[in-house]
Parts: C-alpha cells; structure tokens; sequence
C-alpha cells in the first residue's frame, strides 16, 4: 500500500500522469472515491502521460471513452448509472480488456461478476476541501511492479 497527500488539481493530474508513465504494459485500474473526489481529475492525468492534450470527460452516459494513442489504447469506464452489470455484457465489455490495453474503471463494484480483476486499486479520499489521500493497492503481480514504481 502506498499513500500521497495531493493538494489542487494540478497536483492530482501530475500524479495521475505519474502513475500512468508505469502502466507501458497495460493494466485494469480500478478507481475508488466518492462523487467528485477527484477520479475523473487522476484519469486526466493518465492519459497525459501517453500524449493525450484533450479534454477528458466522465464517460457517465457512455459508459467508456475509448482514446486510441500512439502509445497506447486507454479505455475510461464510468459505471456509476449502470442498472444492472449484466448491461455490460450487452456492450460486450469482454472486448475492451487485453494485456495492452489500459483500463481505468469508476465504480467498479457495479460491474461485479462481468470485469476483469484489477491489478491496481486507487483509493481516493476527501481530507478537506483541498486536500486528497490518494492510496495504491497492488491486486496482482503486475500491479505490485507497478505500485512498487510509484513509492
């Protein structure tokens, strides 16, 4: 398990694009926080560390926001309105998830049953009004190298 205190936005979107430099072989993440703890904010992050300038948006109604980048396919899955996880066998959620691909889940325990295992779970906390914890908990083998990156 490793800890950081983030203060602002720019500090959660520089950690995001921290943690996102050690996912170069792909990996499930799932993200952990309550409404506007800063998930969408750290998902940003990632996807600035494959290249991505754009806006980045909670894929809430859509479910997942592909972004195909030279360096990588980063899926963004907002599960938060899902009304039953077996919808994502529907979209047929099974072909989003390789060894290459990165994919960044909000509310994951919607999807129960239907998502992969993470190999990184990101906890991400109100201290106060400015301030975040933001927890790494390694899941699988791959998610222990890559947490113990980050430490």
């Amino acid at each position: 398990m490793h800890e950081f205190m983030v203060v602002g936005e720019p500090a959660m979107v520089a950690l995001g694009e921290r943690f996102g430099s050690f996912l170069q072989h792909g990996g499930v993440i799932f993200l952990h926080g309550d409404l506007g703890a800063g998930k969408t904010t750290f998902s940003r992050g990632v996807l600035r560390a494959f290249g991505h300038q754009g806006a980045v948006k909670s894929p809430t109604y859509t479910l997942v926001e592909p972004y195909e980048m030279a360096d990588a396919t980063v899926y963004h899955f907002d599960l938060y309105r899902l009304g039953d996880p077996e919808e994502l066998d529907y979209m047929g959620i099974r072909d989003y998830f390789s060894n290459e691909s990165i994919s960044l889940i909000e509310w994951s325990s919607k999807g129960a049953g239907y998502l992969p295992g993470p190999d990184v779970h990101v906890d991400i906390r109100h201290v106060d009004s400015e301030r975040r914890a933001v927890v790494f908990r390694a899941a699988s083998e791959k998610g222990q190298v890559i947490c113990q990156q980050i430490s």
